[in-house]
């Protein structure tokens, strides 16, 4: 709070969620993954093929957050709210784990 406090410009509280990238040798190794992936609750997996036919494959969950705090130095919420962003990044990261 004391950091947040002094800010002078635009504060935002960001949780970015889990990210595991895989590289795979055949697109069906990628397919497989990524059903795993979906049935596992990563819906935001998905599958690359760059321009050297190097398959990637992401597997990406949904559990994302970002909410602006202050705006030029002055505080746009409360601090119990700011308890509360802290309390649903926190469960985020451990439903990350």
């Amino acid at each position: 709070m004391t950091a947040l406090e002094k800010a002078t410009g635009d504060v935002v509280l960001k949780f970015e969620p889990f990210v595991l990238h895989v590289l795979c040798r055949e697109l069906q190794d990628a397919q497989l993954l990524h059903s795993v992936a979906i049935d596992s609750g990563f819906r935001n997996s998905g599958i690359t093929v760059g321009r050297g036919g190097k398959i990637m494959m992401a597997v990406r969950s949904t559990h994302c957050l970002e909410v602006p705090l202050s705006q030029n130095g002055k505080m746009m919420v409360s601090e119990e709210y700011i308890e509360f962003l802290i309390h649903v990044a926190n469960q985020k990261m451990e439903e990350n784990a």
